[in-house]
């Protein structure tokens, strides 16, 4: 049987949501201005870990390292655009919120611009800041979406294998966030360990010997 041809009002439909997603990030840009006096809270995709958000951008341009990457709230604003198929490379660029008019074609400058500003608000190693940092890439390979990159603090940490630990070392400034705070804070995972296996203790056992843990905060 013949499949009947579609519909030419919904072949020619544009993307659901396609009119609403410049709207939603023409008000994040003008919130961001006002800052702390916005009160309305718009949707938004939270993204961890910047492997996360380069996936979908397809380039690198984050900050690495080995503490906290994010010290500062990254909001970008992925806008597809038309490849121009000239090879020039210039159908994919950043702009920032704070640079007006300024186009990064290259985007380790992106990544060197995303440190600059970080340092000028969360300064030192460890320091985090509310104030955001407001990125649009234009790009032919990506969707028409918004992403938000979190600093690490807005999380809850844990901590494993603190069972095997040498003897004579201790977790507590890690637990208590002095290394790296966190602002819910960590917990700490004790494994049942080898002896307790090849003596088959018991799980209602195990969980006896926590009462200790439980009635001594670090």
């Amino acid at each position: 049987m013949a499949e009947e041809p579609a519909s030419p009002s919904l072949a020619s439909a544009p993307p659901l949501g396609s009119s609403v997603i410049p709207i939603v990030n023409k008000l994040q840009d003008i919130f961001a201005h006002l800052g702390s006096q916005s009160t309305i809270e718009l949707p938004q995709v939270a993204v961890v870990g910047s492997q996360s958000s380069e996936a979908l951008v397809g380039r690198d341009f984050l900050p690495r390292g080995n503490e906290i990457c994010t010290r500062r709230p990254l909001v970008f604003q992925l806008l597809q655009t038309k490849k121009k198929g000239d090879g020039s490379g210039e159908d994919e660029w950043g702009e920032f919120l704070h640079l007006p008019g300024k186009r990064f074609y290259d985007f380790s400058e992106i990544r060197n611009e995303i440190q600059a500003e970080t340092a000028k608000e969360a300064r030192g190693n460890k320091g985090v800041s509310d104030k955001q940092i407001r990125l649009k890439i234009f790009s032919p390979n990506v969707l028409d979406i918004t992403l938000v990159d979190l600093p690490g603090y807005r999380t809850i940490g844990i901590i494993t294998k603190l069972d095997i630990m040498d003897r004579g070392t201790d977790a507590r400034n890690l637990l208590l966030g002095k290394v790296i705070p966190l602002r819910l804070g960590y917990v700490g995972v004790v494994n049942r360990s080898q002896e307790d296996i090849i003596l088959n203790r018991s799980i209602k056992d195990a969980l006896a010997a926590e009462l200790f843990f439980r009635s001594r905060p670090v």
